[in-house]
């Protein structure tokens, strides 16, 4: 049986030779033999434990994960791998939500030459809270509702709101009945501009309603402070009251 040295099978493998010291240190690959002089000795079992050791690397498991799994090969192997395959899944999902943020962002530059970090920041943690309250279901949903709307639909929408929000702050400082024709005239608006946010979803509406009386950050954002959310909320109690 032909022996390699340490240094042939680290040119062989793709490895160093202090990589290969320090899998002999920690058990995983100790060489069945040395020479007269203490040198390792590599042999074809060694060789083909350093293939093994190698792949279960690729598959992204830890020393330790390989050690054992080496000591306990049938058991300890399928545990292992089920368990990559279940963090290979919550890392491709992070991914992917990270890569829709990302492609957000993207759209949100190409439409406009500068946007500051504080506003990408903002952008980023508004987007977090979104996939904190709404399902994968209703982000897709949301998703082809907006395909549908179009870029120009969106962009009125997302201008006109803080008009909204300021007229109806406005009519709230005034002490406006919420029932007055002028306020009506604005909680319809901002009915309207909800179900073209949502699409007459139910289910969405409720996501985004737990989303604002939940998240301060958000309100801030957008200026809606809780006492203006409870005088849009008189506003749509009376105009239920009047249908």
């Amino acid at each position: 049986m032909e022996f390699m040295k340490v240094g042939q099978l680290a040119r062989q493998s793709g490895l160093t030779v202090r990589t290969l010291h320090h899998y002999d240190e920690i058990g995983i690959l100790s060489p069945a033999r040395r020479s007269e002089a203490g040198y390792r000795l590599y042999g074809s079992d060694d060789i083909a434990k350093l293939t093994q050791i190698l792949l279960l690397r690729r598959l992204g498991l830890s020393l330790g994960e390989i050690r054992d799994v080496l000591a306990r090969p049938e058991s300890s192997l399928r545990e292992t791998i089920g368990h990559q395959i279940s963090h290979l899944k919550e890392r491709i999902e992070f991914q992917t939500q990270l890569m829709q943020r990302l492609e957000a962002i993207h759209r949100r530059l190409e439409k406009t030459e500068r946007v500051s970090v504080d506003q990408l920041t903002q952008l980023m943690e508004m987007m977090i809270m979104f996939d904190k309250y709404y399902t994968p279901e209703q982000m897709e949903h949301l998703k082809k509702r907006g395909e549908k709307l179009g870029e120009e639909k969106i962009r009125q929408a997302e201008s006109e709101w803080p008009q909204l929000i300021a007229r109806m702050q406005e009519e709230m400082a005034k002490g406006t009945d919420p029932a007055s024709e002028a306020v009506q005239a604005l909680a319809k608006r901002w009915q309207e501009l909800i179900a073209e946010f949502t699409g007459g979803d139910a289910g969405i509406e409720t996501s985004l309603r737990n989303m604002y009386g939940q998240e301060p950050e958000m309100r801030q954002q957008m200026g809606m402070d809780p006492s203006l959310m409870t005088y849009v909320g008189r506003a749509n109690a009376a105009t239920k009251k009047k249908d």
